[in-house]
């Protein structure tokens, strides 16, 4: 099973980028690099001149890479969506109660990360960061029907579907499992950044994960 995981590899939609960073040393040195001006920076001051100083390169390499900011935007939210789908395949694979999968799959989808460790050129935990606080402006933009016809969100759904069903075998009546799950995702996200920078919006109790508590209680008590 080690040697299994450690030789996955993330894919990302192929209109994201111009030539698959991760098919070389230099892409993998771009991914790593944007990672870490976007968790310092924020995106609205991360550009690609920033990006090719810090990894001491060229603003035309880049390119050669990804057409825009946006673009890459895009693929580390595609990247951070299919990492995720992966670790909840193995998370649950072995469970037989679908009440104790979807335990799991809220537990993955609401805790705070740890670096994975088989992803040399992707900090997991920064990368979280930027998901948290940046991942919307991916998809809250005109061209989003666009993208989405491109499939830049394809991972995002395939992991709200994974869930759905799990949903759906403990409860097949349940009408909205999709808006649930992608509810959880992105109120989990809130929550985390509120207790980060605005504690009094969300509430920290001792003892326990209250983001993963809340957020487990909400689907357990809507379908059952």
């Amino acid at each position: 099973m080690e040697t299994l995981i450690s030789n996955i590899q993330i894919q990302v939609e192929e209109s994201l980028y111009k030539k698959d960073p991760q098919s070389s040393d230099l892409g993998k040195k771009i991914i790593k690099g944007s990672i870490d001006l976007i968790c310092e920076l924020g995106f609205e001051q991360f550009t690609f001149k920033k990006l090719a100083s810090s990894i001491s390169s060229t603003e035309a390499s880049v390119y050669r890479y990804f057409e825009s900011k946006n673009k890459i935007l895009l693929y580390l939210s595609n990247w951070y969506w299919s990492w995720l789908e992966y670790r909840l395949v193995f998370t649950v694979t072995n469970l037989i109660s679908a009440e104790d999968q979807l335990l799991k799959a809220l537990h993955l989808l609401t805790d705070e990360v740890n670096e994975d460790g088989n992803f040399e050129h992707i900090n997991e935990i920064k990368l979280n960061q930027i998901v948290l606080s940046e991942s919307l402006k991916s998809y809250l933009t005109k061209d989003v029907d666009s993208d989405n016809e491109n499939g830049a969100f394809v991972p995002y759904k395939n992991l709200v579907e994974r869930i759905t069903q799990i949903i759906l075998q403990i409860n097949p009546e349940y009408k909205y499992p999709h808006m649930l799950i992608s509810t959880v995702i992105e109120g989990a996200h809130l929550q985390r950044h509120f207790a980060n920078h605005l504690p009094r919006l969300t509430d920290v109790v001792k003892g326990e994960d209250a983001v993963t508590e809340f957020y487990s209680q909400i689907v357990f008590k809507a379908i059952l």
